[in-house]
């Protein structure tokens, strides 16, 4: 039995989807030779521990995480079940491994670059928008990757001269009342950390008329105006990989942690023409895809 663990703020179903097909692919065939457990804390972290105990309760044979806060959960709740983590930011600093080659204790997986992605898109905003020069970071106070997050984008703020207002969100009232202030003060640009509600930030930032760019690509499809990532089917079908190796005898302390090595741009077209944004040709050339 394989469980499943994630924060839900955003929609779980691509990573689902292709952790799923990489488990075909491996021989592992849902109602043949195994069950899943899913657990969705649906948006609000509160409720992770309570998730977390319940699949240890269950005895799965493996816990998948997806997200920093979900992983922290399940390593609170177990030292002994594997865990595996399908994105996840900071492994080392949040104490969830000793060390990327030597994970040591029960959990290994992949590690998330979104803190350095998210950095090196304020550098992509100002190749979009030369004049943007103040840009809102929005950070989830309930994700401790919130930290190395805001940091990145600090640095990328120094390194390009661009003004960088950090905004920490407690929760779905405080998204929205962070919105709304943009009415007396526009951000000329806003970058949203990939755990907090990803679609309705894109709404509210539609709704604004603030250019809104975030790490995963689904933000982009969802109507934000870029997204800069790792290719998440990659590492999803990764995370079913190392779910292969544990449930046929591999210690979780043996498997080194991996990073992302492949990334994608994607810039919504039809949100930059809602916008009335001109984006320069060049830009748009480097996109992987452009959605229209």
């Amino acid at each position: 039995t394989i469980g499943a663990l994630v924060l839900g703020s955003t929609d779980p179903e691509q990573f689902w989807r292709d952790f799923r097909q990489g488990l075909r692919e491996l021989g592992h065939v849902e109602g043949q030779n195994i069950r899943f457990e899913f657990r969705s804390a649906q948006g609000q972290a509160d409720r992770l521990p309570e998730l977390a105990a319940e699949l240890v309760r269950l005895k799965v044979d493996v816990i998948v995480t997806w997200f920093t806060p979900p992983t922290q959960a399940a390593k609170q709740a177990t030292h002994e079940i594997p865990i595996v983590m399908a994105d996840t930011g900071d492994p080392i600093g949040t104490g969830l491994v000793a060390s990327l080659p030597r994970p040591g204790g029960n959990v290994t997986g992949i590690a998330s670059v979104s803190a350095e992605l998210a950095g090196k898109s304020v550098q992509l905003i100002r190749d979009m928008l030369p004049s943007a020069r103040r840009v809102t970071a929005l950070a989830n106070a309930t994700d401790p990757f919130s930290k190395p997050f805001l940091e990145q984008i600090k640095l990328g703020g120094e390194a390009t001269g661009t003004t960088i207002n950090p905004v920490r969100i407690g929760g779905n009232e405080e998204l929205e009342a962070a919105f709304a202030a943009m009415e007396k003060d526009r951000p000329d640009a806003v970058i949203v950390q990939p755990s907090l509600p990803s679609k309705r930030a894109a709404e509210l930032a539609l709704k604004q008329r603030v250019p809104a760019v975030s790490v995963p690509r689904w933000f982009a499809e969802e109507g934000g105006l870029m997204s800069y990532s790792p290719r998440y089917a990659d590492l999803f079908h990764k995370a079913a990989v190392y779910v292969d190796k544990i449930l046929k005898g591999a210690h979780p302390a043996d498997l080194p942690v991996e990073q992302p090595t492949r990334f994608e741009l994607v810039i919504n077209m039809k949100t930059a023409k809602a916008l009335g944004l001109a984006i320069p040709e060049t830009f748009v050339l480097r996109a992987d895809e452009v959605i229209e």
